[in-house]
């Protein structure tokens, strides 16, 4: 089974603008979290993934770092990182830091070097061409709105940026530039991190002479820079500058564009390059030519195919990351749920469906609770800024309906994920004494840690429950999975199984009540129900499902 540490851990995801602000500036900071680790300690969970907390300007909230081992002032001090990272460890709480290094800052020092003349030393650290008559080099577009590139009038020359043009790329192309990041980690795990998120891992290489790319696709170029023709070299590099240096070192790469055949040798069990890769097919299944603001409704077989697809192609030769929600996600129970009527339950249910399938289940900060989407009147509310420039692009200068627009950003608009932490029913939630950087969503009355705590059938003693039963099954960590029912457009159910030991799920993902019939290799079996968001009799049988209902039944193979 090749176990590992981070195979049976349940992580949990801090963006700490949001988590808690102990200085009443209204900004999350190092020391709010600090203050809240016997918090996470009570939920079980084994490491924290902290999003960056690095300096930087702020662009894009921290993923556009200026200096790559200094602390975000907004943020706190070395001594406070120290500090909190000595008190997750305390707790048996590992630290998963965040590495943005596809691109930094265009305040890092490296690149206010790199604009200044062609002939600058560190000039070669970021991807400078001449434009193409009087244009950029390609017709490229940032993940951000508008063109990839930007032209800088001192050296007349366009610097790319995927993202925003304050985020240039790195140029991993220059071996000196491969030094510097493997420097940067190996200074983070000498500090206390037990392992890293790769943002935007897929994108380090590019591919040679930078063609056009197709305009058909919603990310003209991607096909040019996702999956690039050294990618698997890079990592194999970084592998053993860093991960060989450093036993039970776990990396997880953001893989945009990953299939299965990618990823198997991004996280094979014996391909030396990362530990897991995050995939984004179940979260794209709904964009329209992958538009991330045209959607439609996606019938559950779709869903259900895809996420079995990962559980079985990936078995025995790579390890998934499972994931419902995070900073650049909405809310999981506003996407895949009910966030009114049926909150809690399909809360659970969501999450009984994560943390029964075979790879590391990721926790983003409030679903524990059941933190919905926030609906903001106004597009000034929003402070993220891809919804900014998706708005200017498309409605202040495209034309489209704004009304049509805002739908959009309400469902998938990353801001859902970013409200302020929902602590309790007091002014800003118990987030900070003074105004928010983002404005709490108006539901944290009713949705907040104090009253989840007070509540017996709250989502969070439930998800404690299932990290439990997750850190004591076997089963529910490395089992085989298969599939029932597959065409069926209101159930998901499948089964784990190792040696003699199984796990019957089954997931009720409507809200309607839905006629269940127990497959054929567990009839006559004998039960005992391993958990539910209902009261349940135990036995596994035909039965009618109540709305969003989860039932995880445990059954022996040679029970007669």
């Amino acid at each position: 089974m090749n176990k590992c540490w981070w195979k049976e851990a349940v992580i949990y995801q801090i963006y700490p603008r949001s988590f808690m602000d102990s200085n009443g500036d209204g900004i999350g900071d190092l020391k709010g979290i600090t203050q809240k680790l016997d918090y996470l300690k009570e939920l079980g969970v084994d490491a924290v993934w902290l999003s960056p907390f690095y300096k930087s300007p702020n662009d894009d909230n921290g993923y556009d770092i200026s200096d790559y081992r200094g602390i975000m002032e907004e943020f706190g001090t070395m001594e406070d990182f120290d500090e909190m990272q000595r008190e997750m460890h305390k707790r048996g709480i590992r630290l998963i830091v965040d590495l943005v290094v596809n691109h930094s800052s265009d305040e890092h020092p490296w690149f206010v070097e790199s604009r200044k003349s062609k002939d600058n030393p560190y000039r070669d650290y970021y991807i400078w061409r001449d434009g193409k008559n009087g244009q950029a080099p390609n017709n490229w577009t940032s993940h951000f709105s508008g063109s990839a590139w930007e032209y800088d009038e001192a050296t007349d020359q366009y610097y790319l940026h995927l993202f925003s043009k304050k985020q240039p790329d790195l140029n991993w192309e220059n071996p000196v530039v491969r030094r510097e990041v493997y420097d940067i980690m190996n200074f983070w795990v000498d500090k206390g991190a037990d392992g890293f998120r790769l943002d935007v891992a897929s994108m380090y290489s590019k591919r040679p002479g930078l063609p056009d790319g197709d305009p058909g696709r919603a990310e003209i170029g991607s096909e040019h820079y996702q999956n690039g023709p050294r990618i698997h070299e890079f990592f194999h590099e970084m592998y053993d500058n860093v991960m060989a240096k450093h036993p039970g070192l776990m990396t997880v790469g953001e893989t945009s564009g990953v299939t299965i055949e990618e990823a198997k040798k991004y996280a094979g069990l014996d391909t030396h390059e990362m530990s897991m890769v995050f995939q984004f097919e179940h979260v794209k299944l709904e964009y329209i030519n992958g538009d991330k603001f045209n959607l439609r409704h996606v019938p559950l077989s779709e869903f259900k195919a895809v996420m079995s697809k990962w559980q079985t192609e990936l078995d025995g030769k790579a390890w998934n990351s499972l994931y419902l929600a995070n900073h650049d996600q909405p809310r999981s129970v506003s996407r895949w749920g009910d966030d009114t009527k049926y909150r809690k339950e399909s809360a659970k249910m969501l999450y009984t469906m994560l943390m029964t399938m075979q790879g590391t289940p990721y926790v983003y900060q409030g679903e524990e609770i059941g933190m919905t989407n926030v609906h903001f009147d106004s597009i000034e509310d929003y402070q993220d800024i891809q919804i900014r420039n998706a708005w200017r692009a498309r409605v202040e200068n495209g034309g489209e309906d704004p009304e049509k627009m805002m739908q959009a950003i309400w469902y998938i608009g990353r801001d859902n994920a970013r409200t302020p932490m929902q602590w309790d029913a007091s002014p800003c939630a118990g987030f900070s004494t003074a105004a928010p950087w983002l404005k709490v969503n108006p539901n944290y009355k009713e949705i907040n840690v104090k009253e989840a705590l007070e509540d017996p059938d709250s989502i969070f003693w439930y998800m404690k429950e299932l990290i439990r039963l997750r850190h004591e099954s076997e089963t529910a960590v490395y089992g085989d999975f298969t599939e029932y029912q597959k065409e069926n457009e209101a159930l998901y159910v499948y089964n784990r199984s190792l040696g003699d030991d199984n796990l019957l799920v089954v997931l009720n993902f409507t809200g309607e009540e839905q006629p269940f019939v127990l497959p054929r290799p567990m009839r006559g079996k004998t039960s005992a129900l391993y958990v539910s968001n209902y009261e349940n009799d135990g036995q596994m049988a035909d039965r009618t499902l109540r709305p969003y209902e989860a039932a995880v039944y445990r059954w022996k193979e040679t029970d007669k």
